[in-house]
């Protein structure tokens, strides 16, 4: 049986040869699904951004994953909360959250044909043995408390003890969706370079070595699965992947009975845990079954972990047919959240996912992407790579100002209207229209005149939404009011929203 992916024997991603510019607003390194994912949020926002990658798009760990498009993390819900507090922990929630709803909204805008489907998550006692996990109880109370959709049952789907199901987590084909997100980069005028390796970044000014050129840029994005030492230096970037520690999985895969058991994803408390992905497709239900993770290099006999995981997908289901098998290395961290943020000047990083490799990458995109801006994200100071102590009422302040944020974000700023133009404006209406691959605020006085805008609000980058009966433009998420012409008529936001051609 030849070891790859189910992913990678069912996908095709084209190449990519742009030329290497000189100069660019944000220069990525990495094309797997974080640094993808900046390149395209960045784009839309109006950078000039270039992708460089070492091998292929899609060559790293995106196309490793079992594809668990979940929010519950390797952490579980109560030891987040008992290490970092009960607001941090649905911070942690909400990031895994807001993540799949992003993906979700990517692959409707650009019309992605990547299987992508809603399914519950379940947290089970230990699929293998006889002692059930009396505290997923206390994580289904916790959960509710925090206004976490989850549901405690007595037996679950697996095994003979409880389990918590969650809703609204997902599957899709993480190569598929990465090439199509890569598509919707390069048409944003992003440019995409295969094999091109950075060799050293310099600072002041910011420039790195690529296949021995330069390229200068404001920001450079380190997006690869563990950070490269870029412009932080040899002793520093040393010193901080002393963080993180690589970890081994492995995965089978194949075809089981319909029937068998419902499509979602389906995690343990065993430790190390096991973790089960059941999909449908044209030809019935396909299962993938991982576990036995140990630390990268200290197991040679790496058949029996093959052997181990494949007799207990049989164990599960005995009419299991396995044709497929793979590993993956997921990046653990001194703390158990990832790192994501600026680690030296305009430099940032995005790495130690665990078992959330999809769910964290498209969150540490959204956050750079924030970062290179300069819009307040409620996940900066939580998930900082110089974090030491967490101030927790600090992060539960921004949260009660500014928990509106990332939803507003995800429904306004990848949201397009595909019928409405400005023709179709009426005497009195305002509508965000998509002109030029912008969002612009129309609005058509009563006398007929059109008068355009900038849709972004002036303070932390939001879109404004038409206010029928005051006609104004307001933010969602903190309220600033302007004229329609774009004057400010209440803060916070103090400039005027720009005049649009």
């Amino acid at each position: 049986m030849r070891d790859e992916s189910l992913w990678r024997s069912t996908a095709e991603l084209p190449s990519y040869t742009s030329p290497l510019p000189r100069e660019v607003d944000v220069l990525i390194v990495g094309a797997g699904i974080t640094g993808l994912t900046v390149a395209y949020l960045l784009a839309k926002s109006g950078k000039r951004v270039a992708v460089v990658e070492r091998e292929r798009v899609g060559a790293g760990e995106t196309g490793n994953t079992s594809a668990h498009l979940t929010a519950i993390t390797d952490l579980r819900l109560t030891d987040l909360a008992g290490r970092f507090g009960r607001e941090c922990a649905r911070l942690v929630w909400d990031g895994g959250t807001i993540a799949i709803d992003l993906i979700e909204s990517i692959v409707e805008l650009e019309g992605i044909d990547c299987g992508f489907a809603r399914v519950p998550g379940w947290l089970c006692s230990p699929f293998f043995g006889d002692e059930p996990d009396e505290k997923l109880r206390d994580d289904a109370d916790l959960a509710r408390s925090l206004e976490i959709q989850a549901s405690y049952r007595e037996v679950g789907p697996l095994g003979s003890g409880p389990a918590v199901a969650f809703a609204d987590q997902a599957v899709f084909h993480p190569l598929r969706y990465l090439a199509g997100l890569a598509a919707a980069a390069a048409r944003l005028g992003v440019a995409i370079i295969e094999h091109a390796e950075v060799s050293e970044a310099m600072q002041d000014p910011l420039v790195a070595l690529v296949n021995g050129e330069s390229v200068g840029c404001t920001d450079l994005v380190i997006a690869t699965h563990v950070p490269i030492v870029g412009s932080s230096g040899l002793a520093k970037a040393t010193l901080f992947q002393t963080k993180l520690y690589p970890y081994s999985s492995y995965v089978v895969g194949g075809r089981i009975d319909d029937g068998a058991i419902a499509p979602g994803l389906y995690e343990d408390t065993s430790s190390p845990y096991n973790y089960l992905r059941v999909h449908r497709d044209a030809e019935g239900l396909h299962a993938i079954f991982g576990g036995g993770d140990h630390k990268t290099g200290t197991v040679s006999d790496t058949e029996r972990c093959f052997g181990d995981v494949g007799e207990k997908l049989r164990k599960l289901f005995p009419s299991a047919r396995i044709d497929k098998r793979w590993t993956g290395q997921v990046i653990e961290t001194s703390d158990g959240l990832p790192f994501i943020g600026e680690n030296a000047p305009h430099q940032y990083v995005s790495t130690g996912y665990a078992g959330n490799g999809l769910t964290f990458g498209t969150l540490g995109a959204l956050m750079i992407h924030d970062a290179v801006l300069g819009i307040e994200n409620p996940w900066r100071e939580l998930l900082d790579p110089a974090r030491k102590t967490l101030r927790a009422k600090v992060v539960a302040n921004f949260l009660s100002e500014n928990a509106d944020y990332p939803f507003h974000f995800i429904l306004d700023r990848l949201r397009r209207n595909r019928s409405d133009t400005v023709r179709t404006l009426k005497p009195g209406e305002g509508k965000v229209l998509t002109i030029g691959g912008k969002p612009v605020a129309c609005h058509r006085t009563d006398d007929g005149e059109l008068m355009k805008v900038s849709a972004v609000c002036t303070h932390m980058g939001c879109l404004v939404r038409w206010n029928v009966p005051e006609r104004t433009w307001d933010c969602p998420c903190h309220g600033s009011r302007f004229t329609p012409d774009g004057l400010v008529i209440g803060g916070p936001a103090e400039a005027a929203l720009e005049k649009m051609d």
